[in-house]
């Protein structure tokens, strides 16, 4: 697993790094240990699942202030996602600035969204 640091402060790429043979491929997609030394939430509170029939659907734009603030992990698990982030945090010096990423089931990424930043996917 390899995290890719993104243009706004705590976002990260997650991608993968499988190993391979012939009965297909092996990669880890999360590891408290390395999402804790990159100073990354380490605990996930929740996962979830999203499916749409249409494409274009639009699932909103998705937040939690302090304090329930909380960090996602973002994957497409099937066909591709564009996801947006907003940075939210007044303290940031990316404060409304936003990032939009393409993610998709062939590349098996995933986007890491720190606490106080809304996501619209």
């Amino acid at each position: 697993m390899k995290l890719v640091r993104l243009g706004l402060p705590g976002a990260f790429l997650v991608e993968l790094e499988p190993q391979a043979d012939e009965r297909g491929f092996f990669a880890r997609t999360f590891c408290a240990r390395e999402f804790a030394a990159a100073g990354l939430e380490p605990r996930l509170v929740q996962t979830s699942l999203s499916w749409n029939p249409r494409r274009g659907t639009l699932r909103g734009l998705h937040w939690q202030a302090a304090p329930h603030a909380e960090a996602k992990l973002v994957r497409c698990v099937r066909g591709r996602i564009y996801d947006v982030i907003v940075d939210v945090r007044p303290d940031s010096h990316t404060f409304r600035q936003h990032l939009g990423l393409e993610l998709d089931a062939d590349q098996r990424g995933a986007l890491y969204i720190p606490p106080g930043v809304r996501t619209a996917s």
